[in-house]
């Protein structure tokens, strides 16, 4: 999820406005973590392995 949907419990503003500390802080952990940041650890599992899927794939169109 990214910074500009969540909304702060303590001020109750938008995360990605930065009011308060709170907020300029959750917005600078988002920034650090990258884009798969938010991703489940399911989430990455099956895309490591759709990822396998579709070099075995192209592997086995190669040599046919």
């Amino acid at each position: 999820m990214t910074y500009d949907r969540l909304v702060c419990a303590n001020c109750a503003g938008p995360v990605s406005e930065g009011r308060c500390r709170v907020c300029r802080a959750n917005r600078e952990r988002l920034q650090q973590e990258g884009p798969l940041g938010g991703l489940s650890p399911m989430a990455l599992l099956t895309m490591i392995v759709v990822l396998l899927a579709a070099v075995a794939f192209v592997a086995v169109q190669q040599t046919a």
